[in-house]
């Protein structure tokens, strides 16, 4: 089966899924990205929700999310469809925790 629709689940100060949803697409596949308030966390799991009724094959959650999060997004839709993260490495967390703070 080849991947025709995918979503990425980010946070962002400020963001809300309202006003921070955007889609793309080819003649191949469609991507939707969703910002969140990192004080929004837990809208993930409804918004996660409604992506795999639309029809989403994958979903990417952000690095800030970590993995309790990828691993609650994944049982809140039941393993239906992979959920994974983006990760930075060892070298880069200190100058993201400075960003962040």
């Amino acid at each position: 089966m080849a991947l025709r629709y995918w979503a990425y689940i980010y946070l962002s100060p400020g963001f809300d899924p309202i006003r921070n949803t955007t889609e793309s697409h080819s003649n191949l596949c469609r991507f939707k990205s969703v910002g969140l308030d990192f004080s929004q966390k837990e809208l993930v799991i409804e918004i996660a929700r409604n992506l795999v009724k639309e029809g989403v094959q994958m979903i990417e959650l952000c690095g800030g999310f970590g993995p309790i999060w990828v691993a609650r997004v994944s049982d809140a839709i039941q393993g239906v469809v992979p959920v994974g993260s983006t990760a930075y490495g060892p070298e880069a967390r200190r100058p993201m925790l400075e960003i962040l703070a």
